[in-house]
């Protein structure tokens, strides 16, 4: 399963954003802890196309899809030279397969921020040159040890050549991320599981009053920014939001009304979440189970068939398709799809689109 790992500097509310994420009720520290073994939760993905099916079917079991979020220790300024956590908090993040990035920018006089000041732009920064320093390392270890052998294969001068780009673009203070990669390259690359090339969206956690911009420390240089680095940013009410979690959907909704909160956080980095990681969601329905399957975008219908089940891959015929905006619009019904001519069968190299209703038609 992929992950996504919960990072910034201490006292950001790095776990107060994982407790609103996962509603998993990790204890939170009001200093930095020192703590090293990363909290996990695997959390369902809202998504009210599955809501609508179950309520069409009346399954006996709804199954969501999920992804697992990580909250890992937070990230001190020097951790490249070994401050703090050092070398052991950057080596948790390799794990993982994208960033959810926790900007501080609220005040509590009782948890002082680590410089002393609000500016989540600054602490952005901050971060990010730590996770830059740490693959800039990576990446001039490799090149040495290219350049010290005797003899270079092709194989290697490529390398070398590829690693040289990536090092001119680090020493930029640029992260990996942003640089253009051809798919082969992108695949040689994957072997050093550079930090920066990971995907990363933003968690601006505020207060339950900065229900503005003008309120928010920072934000216009903020904006910034996310737009010229290409970043995602979700507002969360980190502590209110947490103890929202304790409630029922129903209260939760009226309390978020009465603060005045159009949207919460939580569901929005779920799903961006899931977004970032390139992940898109496929259904199968029937009476016994309405379910929402996992798989990476650009995946082919035999691919699908596999997520459900080897078998089904190995004896692959055809894919029964119909995608659910067309299933939704005609009530929910194979037959009156077939008869628009909406129900489709595919074959194995079909590309499974988000949202697609699939019926694996298979022989083993």
């Amino acid at each position: 399963m992929l992950s996504c790992g919960i990072i910034g500097l201490p006292l950001c509310g790095k776990t107060t954003i994982f407790n609103v994420i996962t509603k998993a009720g990790a204890e939170v520290k009001p200093y930095a802890s020192g703590r090293v073994d990363p909290n996990r939760a695997i959390v369902p993905v809202p998504d009210k196309r599955l809501d609508r099916l179950a309520k069409a079917f009346d399954p006996r079991r709804v199954v969501p899809a999920t992804v697992e979020f990580v909250d890992l220790a937070g990230i001190a300024k020097d951790a490249g030279k070994g401050a703090g956590l050092g070398v052991s908090f950057l080596s948790f993040v390799e794990k993982s397969d994208a960033l959810i990035h926790v900007l501080r920018a609220f005040r509590d006089p009782n948890v002082p921020h680590p410089e002393g000041r609000i500016d989540p732009a600054e602490d952005w920064e901050i971060v990010e040159m730590e996770l830059i320093l740490r693959d800039l390392s990576a990446c001039e270890s490799r090149i040495k040890g290219l350049r010290g052998k005797k003899r270079l294969q092709p194989e290697d001068e490529s390398e070398l050549s590829l690693l040289g780009r990536c090092r001119a673009h680090l020493l930029e203070g640029r992260p990996l991320r942003e640089e253009s990669f051809a798919p082969e390259e992108e695949k040689r690359l994957k072997g050093f599981s550079f930090l920066t090339s990971k995907p990363e969206l933003l968690a601006l956690n505020l207060d339950e009053d900065q229900t503005r911009d003008d309120l928010i420390p920072g934000c216009e240089r903020l904006y910034e920014l996310t737009s010229q680095r290409g970043l995602e940013l979700v507002k969360v009410y980190g502590r209110l939001e947490m103890e929202m979690a304790e409630l029922s959907p129903e209260e939760e909704s009226e309390f978020a009304k009465s603060a005045g909160i159009e949207e919460l956080g939580r569901e929005r980095l779920i799903r961006f979440a899931y977004r970032i990681l390139k992940l898109i969601s496929f259904f199968t329905v029937g009476k016994d189970e309405v379910r929402a399957w996992t798989i990476r975008d650009g995946s082919t219908a035999v691919e699908a068939a596999g997520a459900i089940h080897t078998d089904m891959a190995k004896g692959f015929i055809r894919a029964e398709v119909v995608h659910y905006e067309d299933f939704a619009a005609h009530d929910f019904s194979k037959q009156r799809c077939r008869e628009k001519g909406l129900l489709r069968l595919e074959g194995r190299d079909y590309v499974v689109r988000d949202g697609d209703i699939v019926e694996i038609r298979f022989n083993v």
